[in-house]
């Protein structure tokens, strides 16, 4: 794929054009590249899908990992064509069956789970793009800390302070009344 250039606009129309072994994200409408997880960051995402996966397995909601393209269109954006947001999140949970489709997600997703890498610093993008479109819950995971950070948005729909979890803690998961996910699981590389 050439080299974006700076002062173009990309779509989901100019996404779905670029070689799929390239994780690639739109965010409002400017191409971020995306490096390889690391063999940490696997392990991680394994570890806390695995968790979600089972849980959710006899259930109507359904957990995806990365590359799992969600598409997150503004409201006057009403045509895939149209839509300048994809992200490839590490691990997403929707239960509105209605926003799935063949190409992955359109629309909020319920949870939302990333692990930061040193290549990820635009996690400070997401928080807000998150907040802005109505994720429900949003996991920051720090490797290198072993500290996830929970935001749960609030009845004014925004992101209240983070609840702090470490290695020996374990998360009540806010959208699902009995989810608990055993941090000593996720860190335990």
């Amino acid at each position: 794929m050439p080299l974006p250039k700076k002062d173009k606009i990309y779509t989901y129309v100019d996404y779905l054009t670029w070689p799929e072994e390239e994780r690639i994200e739109l965010i409002d409408g400017q191409v971020y590249l995306l490096a390889p997880p690391s063999r940490i960051h696997q392990e991680i995402s394994g570890a806390i899908f695995n968790q979600f996966y089972n849980y959710l397995k006899d259930k109507p909601c359904k957990v995806y990992h990365a590359p799992f393209g969600v598409r997150l269109p503004s409201s006057n954006e009403k045509n895939d064509e149209d839509i300048k947001t994809v992200v490839e999140p590490d691990i997403v949970v929707v239960c509105d069956e209605a926003k799935l489709d063949a190409e992955g997600c359109k629309g909020a997703p319920d949870l939302i789970v990333e692990i930061v890498s040193p290549s990820t610093a635009r996690k400070d993008k997401k928080f807000n793009l998150y907040e802005k479109f109505g994720v429900k819950e949003y996991w920051i995971v720090e490797p290198d800390s072993k500290i996830i950070s929970v935001f749960t948005l609030q009845a004014n729909k925004r992101y209240g302070r983070p609840e702090i979890y470490t290695d020996d803690d374990v998360i009540r998961v806010s959208i699902f009344d009995d989810l608990i996910v055993d941090l000593k699981l996720v860190f335990a590389y």
